[in-house]
């Protein structure tokens, strides 16, 4: 994927939501954030989103009800699903009605990461998500940037711009192809947030790593 992997949350608890919201956010996903079923589901069936976290008692419509219409709509889109019941009958019925998977509440942080990561993975076919050029390599799966056996500390920004030029190792990225996969609409770029980016890359990766042609773009060869 060459662009921010973005979630849809639907949850209707406001302390859960925000500190899911910000969880998710501080690992680089971008997240649309909506409090009832309905909108969760208007959501769902007119905006591209790499996987959905969808609560199963929401107002306005259940989660379930909100399952049930996406999966008639033909959206295949990884759903997971939060419940507060440790119950098997709703387990069984989720999974039944199309769900990918479910976690009952409270759950781990790290546990519904990884799962979220696995169900993106399955959405794009992957089983192996490592990405070498050289010997550079990234994981998305893992957030993980290393050059030979060393791990490489990025920041968001940093491991989501190098995770993208090698995807597309071997052409030039332009800076406004950067600007349309990294950052949304709402957000205003600053004029020098690729440069300083690019700057910081190269001090860790190397000068050569990422090549760079004024009016062009910046590449990594494969």
């Amino acid at each position: 994927m060459g662009s921010i992997v973005r979630v849809l949350l639907v949850e209707d608890d406001n302390i859960l939501g925000s500190s899911l919201k910000k969880a998710l956010e501080k690992h680089a996903y971008g997240v649309d954030w909506m409090r009832d079923g309905e909108s969760g589901l208007e959501a769902a069936q007119h905006s591209h989103f790499a996987a959905v976290i969808l609560d199963i008692n929401l107002p306005r419509l259940s989660g379930m009800e909100v399952l049930r219409r996406v999966r008639q709509r033909g959206n295949s889109v990884p759903i997971l699903l939060l419940t507060a019941l440790d119950s098997v009958r709703q387990k069984v019925e989720g999974l039944d009605e199309g769900a990918d998977d479910y976690l009952v509440k409270p759950f781990d942080l790290d546990e519904l990461l990884a799962r979220l990561r696995a169900l993106i993975r399955r959405r794009d076919g992957r089983t192996e998500s490592v990405i070498r050029c050289g010997e550079v390599e990234v994981d998305p799966s893992a957030m993980v940037a290393r050059k030979g056996s060393a791990q490489v500390h990025t920041t968001a920004k940093e491991f989501h711009l190098l995770k993208l030029l090698m995807e597309r190792s071997g052409r030039y990225v332009t800076k406004n192809d950067i600007e349309y996969a990294l950052y949304d609409a709402e957000n205003t770029v600053e004029s020098n947030t690729i440069e300083v980016t690019i700057y910081n890359l190269r001090k860790k990766l190397g000068t050569d790593f990422i090549k760079s042609i004024r009016g062009v773009g910046y590449m990594i060869e494969r």
